[in-house]
């Protein structure tokens, strides 16, 4: 397991570049994930258009008025962080993190360049000031410019990111009361980063975008369909992540052997020990499974503050996911042209998103909780609901796909 990037080129390159202990690999796949669905998204949408399913809206934009003080302020207040803190951590990596110290204890510290946080704040800001008032008018004016949905994909990118964050969040504190106990009784930046859980993710998000939609005269279904295929495959790009860090979304332990059909594939594609995980997991634990310290006598190498692993191995389960949500992905790619009524591609998606989700929570590990007399998972209730909900909707569009036809939308 990699937490970081410096720990993967200092194993596959031999190259120690201490600044790389900043880039944590599961945030960078997160990163990657939301990248490729922007650009899916964005295809979609110009092929809608195209066909003319989706039209352009008019907005009303200002020619030639200044952006103002606050403007100015964010981007000196970015000059800031960046020669105050970013260069510090930079430059002193190799010694800040020598002790397999966390970064983000060094970035929220009162360590830093403090005159270098002046200088870059003053050149940002004067630079920004300066741009502002190139593009002033002494008598701005109000333009009515025409915008198409594909030119709102960046927005719709970040409105997806800041809701599907703050839902992931909220989701697995329900799913895990004690850390919501201790998130609000002794509050940390490690203690928000840490714990997320994907349906939450999803369903926040997804509100917000539906909003953001409404709003922009972007209609749902065909917004909802246009989004499907790179959901699937950003959710698996994140389980990349989660299986490269080892951040705890693995299975229960699976110490049988490898199955004869299997003989072709590694040995970890059964049953994996996750070697320096991110969560450095030491000790017993409820699911089956302790956390070891990593010796000389073992295979691995020894990343210093995550020196430990699984015993016995667990099922991958984030690495059969990352299989299934590539191939969901590649079949929605494929049949996004053919299904002509506006929800369905959404509805399979749906469908498809919750039949994986609840039988890979049979060799996941989870927290269970009583619903109605039914002892499930969070994310198996979650399922449940997200299959029928795209079931119903699947039928309910199927019965119009005469109307749609007519209307040749």
């Amino acid at each position: 397991m990699y937490p970081n990037l410096f720990f993967l080129f200092q194993d596959l390159f031999g190259w120690e570049v201490p600044a790389l202990k900043l880039v944590n690999t599961f945030g960078l796949m997160v990163a990657f994930a939301f990248v490729a669905a922007s650009a899916m998204l964005k295809l979609e949408l110009r092929r809608k258009e195209a066909e003319g399913r989706i039209a352009p809206t008019v907005s009303k934009v200002w020619v030639g008025k200044a952006a103002g003080p606050l403007a100015w302020a964010s981007s000196a207040f970015l000059g800031l962080i960046l020669g105050w803190k970013v260069t510090w951590l930079l430059w002193n990596a190799g010694e800040l993190f020598a002790g397999g110290g966390a970064p983000q204890v060094h970035l929220f510290s009162g360590k830093g360049y403090p005159l270098l946080g002046i200088l870059g704040a003053a050149v940002m800001g004067f630079l920004r000031y300066r741009e502002d008032m190139a593009q002033r008018l002494d008598k701005p004016r109000e333009e009515s410019v025409q915008v198409h949905p594909w030119e709102r994909t960046g927005n719709i990118t970040l409105v997806a990111a800041v809701g599907g964050v703050l839902g992931a969040k909220f989701f697995h504190l329900l799913e895990y009361p004690d850390e919501m106990v201790a998130f609000f009784t002794a509050p940390s930046l490690q203690g928000f980063l840490g714990g997320l859980t994907i349906y939450g993710g999803l369903i926040v998000g997804g509100v917000a975008v539906a909003l953001y939609g409404r709003r922009h005269g972007i209609r749902f279904l065909h917004l909802a369909d246009a989004t499907a295929p790179g959901l699937m495959l950003a959710y698996g790009i994140g389980r990349i992540g989660c299986q490269i860090s080892g951040d705890g979304d693995w299975g229960i332990p699976n110490p049988h052997p490898k199955p004869d059909w299997l003989s072709w594939a590694p040995d970890w594609v059964w049953s994996y020990q996750f070697p320096n995980n991110v969560n450095a997991v030491f000790g017993p634990r409820p699911a089956g499974y302790t956390g070891k310290l990593i010796t000389e006598n073992d295979p691995w190498p020894i990343f210093q503050g995550f020196g430990t692993y699984l015993d016995p191995g667990v099922y991958p389960t984030s690495f059969y996911e990352t299989i299934m949500a590539v191939a969901i992905c590649g079949f929605l790619w494929s049949m996004r042209k053919r299904w002509k009524v506006p929800g369905v591609l959404f509805s399979v998606y749906l469908m498809f998103n919750g039949f994986e989700r609840f039988f890979i929570e049979k060799i996941r590990v989870n927290a269970p909780m009583d619903f109605l007399g039914l002892v499930m998972t969070q994310a198996e209730l979650i399922a449940t609901l997200t299959f029928i909900a795209g079931a119903t909707l699947l039928t309910f569009q199927w019965r119009r796909r005469g109307k749609y036809a007519a209307n040749n939308e």
